[in-house]
């Protein structure tokens, strides 16, 4: 890896594979704070250790998710004085995250296993007779769209829905029809404002209903807070547990004495698996934050307004914290993976809950239909910004649901 790649993280064809690793490594050892070109854009800082992406998230007031977490600014809307939770820095953050703390803590999530696993018990009944199946349209991406619809007080079906208009937001444009990623977005939001006047008439006890009838700063929560807040539950559920499940798999595929391993302990090993998967797959790509003032990131200096871009796949092979990091060894302890962001103010809040929707998928299905195999060759989502399969087809023997 000591040659120089192109290195593009901007392409989507860097991640038609999964993370660039080869770019990655590179830059670690090289250039790990790198200053990447931006076609329509100021350019930005790619940072790609693990210590210096830890150290930026954790500096909010110095590195700001405002104006946005994306690296673009194209898609920045003037929205006033609203903004989705993930673009709002502390202290306004913290009031926004209150909100939804109860449904998130261990010990609420905790009282949700017994229906997570009555929703991998019929996620995995759905196929098991028809000996094949996708397992990311009709496996890993079937929980998080019936966990996040049960949060919200949601039809199931329309939980499925949602879910498709995720995929196409997520999608690098050249790869979806001209405007379709707004117009999912549009969709999404005319659904939420349904849901928006439905709980403000008729509330039930979901998490909309009491969104809906929250107060943040003092004021009442509106119909642009609870659209922002919605688009954030349904994208941002949806995405660590379809990818940990569906890259996971196709990382035991490709390392059979790994998933021998698995098999034979599924519920011993599977604790620590998840954990290597997380850290393997690293399902969010990145996250930019904006210098607020002139700072260092590592070594390099940098200027007040420069994006700054933080590389969690890379992170997560860094060569100063993982011992041997491009071996997939599922009861590797420590892991200090940054799959859920590396602490500070923005750590995942679905993180709990995202370990146990995978654990009880992935044990319903190592465990149901214990010889899958890949029926065909996986394909990447094209997207530089989530990581993980679009499709990975799957056969199996068939079996009673």
């Amino acid at each position: 890896m000591s040659d120089r790649p192109v290195i593009d993280l901007l392409d989507p064809a860097s991640f038609a594979q999964g993370h660039p690793h080869d770019q990655y490594a590179w830059l670690r050892q090289h250039q790990p704070v790198h200053r990447h070109e931006e076609p329509n854009g100021i350019g930005f800082w790619a940072v790609t250790r693990h210590a210096d992406i830890r150290a930026v998230g954790r500096n909010p007031a110095v590195f700001s998710s405002s104006p946005t977490i994306m690296i673009s600014d194209d898609g920045v809307m003037d929205l006033g004085d609203h903004a989705m939770m993930l673009m709002i820095d502390p202290p306004r953050h913290g009031a926004f995250r209150r909100l939804m703390i109860p449904d998130f803590v261990p010990r609420a999530v905790n009282d949700m296993r017994s229906r997570v696993g009555e929703l991998a018990t019929q996620i995995i009944d759905a196929v098991c007779e028809r000996g094949e199946c996708d397992l990311v349209e009709d496996v890993a991406g079937e929980m998080p769209s019936y966990v996040v619809a049960d949060l919200l007080g949601l039809p199931l079906d329309d939980g499925r829905e949602l879910y498709k208009l995720t995929e196409t937001i997520h999608s690098s444009p050249e790869s979806v029809p001209e405007g379709a990623g707004l117009e999912a977005v549009m969709k999404m939001f005319a659904y939420a404002q349904e849901v928006f006047q439905d709980r403000r008439a008729h509330p039930r006890e979901d998490l909309s209903s009491r969104l809906v009838h929250a107060e943040v700063e003092g004021r009442p929560f509106d119909e642009i807070d609870f659209a922002l807040m919605f688009l954030l539950l349904v994208d941002a559920g949806g995405d660590t547990t379809r990818n940990l499940v569906a890259g996971g798999v196709d990382a035991l595929f490709q390392h059979p004495s790994e998933r021998a391993r698995l098999a034979s302990d599924i519920e011993g090993l599977l604790p620590s698996a998840m954990e290597e998967m997380l850290r393997w797959v690293s399902p969010v790509t990145y996250m930019r934050r904006t210098a607020t003032t002139d700072s260092m990131v590592g070594d390099q200096p940098v200027s007040a307004g420069d994006k700054i871009v933080l590389y969690y796949g890379s992170a997560n092979r860094d060569e100063a914290v993982f011992d041997d990091p491009y071996r997939f060894d599922l009861g590797r302890t420590p892991n200090d993976h940054i799959a859920f962001g590396g602490g500070g103010p923005h750590f995942c809040l679905g993180a709990h809950l995202a370990r146990v929707e995978a654990h009880a998928l992935l044990s319903e299905l190592l465990t149901r239909l214990p010889d899958i195999e890949a029926a065909g060759p996986t394909q990447w989502l094209a997207s530089t910004f989530i990581s993980g399969p679009k499709h990975l087809p799957i056969q199996f023997t068939p079996t009673s649901a």
